[in-house]
């Protein structure tokens, strides 16, 4: 049973990043990370990202769908695990579009090297670090001080099957 609290938390925490580390497995079977830019900050269990048709991590896909994605920020920490894919959705490729998108396809998003790349999560864990920086950097003084452990949130979640 999903504990739906934990999801609201890591929803809530996705909604603080920016960017993410892409993890595939090339044709090698190494992992490879790539950064990319979230595109859309509500998470119901996806994320979505526009991306080039041509770049290699969407070409390691066809080899095997399961990736890792993992979010930083000075305070929090996400590791998201679960499958992704090329989707052929116009409308949506137009509602996620940006200015900052336009630096990688300046052809607008009718250029047919856009991609929209769909991940699917379908377990995550995160650690929290609650109050943001200055209550971070107090726990972490604390904790070098006293001789405890950092006090920082750690769930692990597994999220419903879509």
């Amino acid at each position: 049973m999903t504990d739906t609290t934990a999801v609201q938390r890591l929803a809530e925490l996705i909604k603080g990043f920016r960017f993410a580390m892409f993890t595939t497995r090339n044709a090698q079977g190494r992992l490879v990370a790539h950064p990319l830019t979230v595109q859309e900050a509500e998470f119901d269990g996806d994320l979505w990202f526009l991306v080039s048709k041509s770049a290699t991590f969407v070409l390691d896909l066809d080899v095997d769908d399961r990736v890792g994605i993992s979010l930083s920020s000075n305070d929090a920490w996400v590791s998201l695990s679960g499958t992704a894919e090329l989707v052929g959705d116009q409308m949506k490729v137009r509602e996620l579009w940006n200015p900052v998108v336009e630096a990688w396809f300046p052809d607008g998003p009718d250029d047919p090297n856009v991609g929209l790349l769909k991940f699917t999560a379908h377990s995550a864990e995160y650690w929290d670090s609650p109050g943001g920086r200055i209550a971070s950097l107090f726990s972490f003084v604390k904790s070098k001080i006293t001789g405890e452990q950092y006090d920082a949130e750690n769930v692990t979640v597994e999220l419903p099957d879509r």
